[in-house]
């Protein structure tokens, strides 16, 4: 089950944080999304990186802790979105899935023209496409 997913700015600024869960754990998911930006940056930072790898934007399971797996994906423009689910057993090819959908979702929501690039994401149509994808993603991992 995804608990919650984020979408952060090229200068680490959030611009979309979404939890699926009471409000209690809001902050503790917040706290998991920024923890995993210094992994994010450890990753396409290292100069190790070659061969297919170093253009690959699913950077897969980023950390995993007692209760969550986080994930991440990083665009080509440096936007970094990061899921949080309680399933440990999920396939990469599931999250991959997922994470192209949502960056589909994300395209379509900051090419609006009123939408101000580096801005929060505010729009609804976003929101509730989200959710039809978050829900979607939890149908697709039960069968």
């Amino acid at each position: 089950m995804i608990v919650c997913i984020a979408v952060v700015g090229h200068q680490n600024n959030p611009l979309y944080l979404q939890s699926f869960t009471e409000a209690d754990d809001a902050l503790k998911l917040h706290h998991i999304v920024h923890c995993s930006l210094d992994v994010i940056d450890e990753r396409v930072n290292n100069p190790k990186k070659t061969g297919p790898t170093l253009n690959e934007t699913f950077l897969g399971l980023l950390y995993p802790t007692e209760n969550y797996k986080v994930y991440g994906y990083l665009t080509n423009t440096k936007v970094k979105f990061i899921l949080v689910t309680t399933d440990l057993d999920v396939r990469d090819a599931d999250v991959r899935n997922f994470f192209r959908r949502f960056h589909s979702a994300y395209v379509d929501a900051v090419s609006n023209p009123f939408h101000v690039p580096g801005k929060k994401i505010t729009s609804r149509t976003f929101a509730e496409r989200v959710s039809t994808i978050v829900k979607s993603f939890g149908l697709s991992t039960a069968v």
